[in-house]
């Protein structure tokens, strides 16, 4: 399992239910659902047998938010939770009842990163500058959700500024939400800047989340919390309603335990929106989930960038593994070199500017 140690004794700590609590002003009842693990399709299954809500799911993963980021081993990973979730899974639950279902993501809590436009909440990117911004209307992508059915139920902590505030900023902190932790080993880098995306997503404090990513803020959290993160081709996914660093490189992401849960919350995100420049030659709504196949690496040619190795012999062991299983799966694996190694910083840099 994915759970953390941490998370793990806490639960063993409090026993076997979670008590009854209050999360940022609305209650979230002692559930009798066990969220940890759980995948998207077997929630929906659930939901669909009539032998799970929306409601109780929403209210489950709000109690497990007070039990072990609140309190607990307090991992940091929310700055708030939406206040309208428990009502708007309710909704959700009533049109399920009445045989309307939106689609595979319909009465599933997502969880967002805090530069992402979400009503009623603040966005902050991290920042006390910030702190009262609530914008006048969502994100495209989170209308996008919404659409799907999908439950807002709050926003994650996050390096402030996505990161872009200092070159010696520490991954995972903000002035607003504080310091993630990792949820596996609680004072190890949780990476960033999708930190507390990453941290919550490994922690089962929602189903899925979506980070976002101008250099690594998506896959290195991701990588760090044993999750799967993609960084879509900018334009794939609209940036209306984040917060901006580098327009060139800027875009939203899943982030999930699965890839299965991954494919399905990317056909939500990648949308053409009209008013995003870089969405003008968009293909349209592709159903990422329909081209998952179980041999799909088999013949695909994949680059290993050897030069960023031998730095510390267990992760050279760990990446020597990994290469092996995709070889295992079938793909053709060539080393890849890179002229510029080394140089990526300075032009970067000139791009964020």
């Amino acid at each position: 399992m994915r759970c953390s140690l941490v998370v793990l004794f806490t639960l063993a700590v409090l026993g076997c239910q979670i008590p009854a609590s209050r999360v940022d002003g609305q209650a979230a009842v002692e559930p009798s659902v066990a969220v940890e693990d759980v995948d998207i399709a077997t929630w929906q299954a659930r939901m669909q047998a009539g032998t799970l809500s929306s409601h109780d799911l929403t209210a489950a993963y709000l109690a497990r938010i007070e039990a072990i980021d609140r309190k607990g081993p307090a991992l940091n990973s929310i700055i708030t939770t939406n206040p309208d979730a428990l009502t708007e899974a309710a909704a959700l639950d009533a049109e399920r009842r009445a045989g309307k279902l939106r689609g595979p993501l319909h009465g599933i809590p997502v969880l967002l990163k805090d530069n992402i436009d979400a009503r009623p909440m603040a966005t902050t990117a991290g920042s006390l500058a910030l702190i009262d911004n609530v914008p006048a209307s969502d994100a495209f992508l989170v209308r996008r959700l919404r659409e799907a059915g999908a439950v807002i139920l709050g926003k994650t902590n996050l390096s402030q500024w996505a990161n872009f505030r200092s070159s010696r900023a520490i991954s995972g902190w903000s002035s607003v939400g504080g310091q993630t932790r990792n949820p596996y080993v609680l004072d190890r880098n949780p990476c960033g800047s999708s930190s507390g995306t990453g941290t919550a997503i490994a922690a089962s404090l929602a189903a899925v989340g979506v980070g976002t990513e101008t250099d690594g803020s998506i896959i290195c959290p991701s990588a760090v919390a044993g999750l799967v993160g993609i960084k879509p081709t900018v334009g794939a996914v609209s940036r209306n309603g984040i917060v901006p660093i580098a327009i060139s490189q800027d875009t939203a992401g899943p982030m999930a335990r699965s890839v299965a849960d991954a494919a399905a919350l990317l056909t939500v995100l990648a949308a053409p929106d009209g008013t995003d420049p870089a969405s003008g030659a968009h293909p349209g709504v592709i159903d990422f989930a329909a081209h998952l196949k179980v041999d799909g690496l088999r013949g695909a040619r994949i680059g290993v960038l050897r030069q960023s190795m031998g730095l510390h012999p267990d992760v050279d062991a760990a990446m020597e593994a990994s290469i092996a299983a995709l070889k295992a799966a079938g793909a053709i694996v060539v080393v890849a070199e890179i002229a510029t190694t080394g140089q990526w910083d300075a032009a970067e840099m000139q791009v964020l500017l």
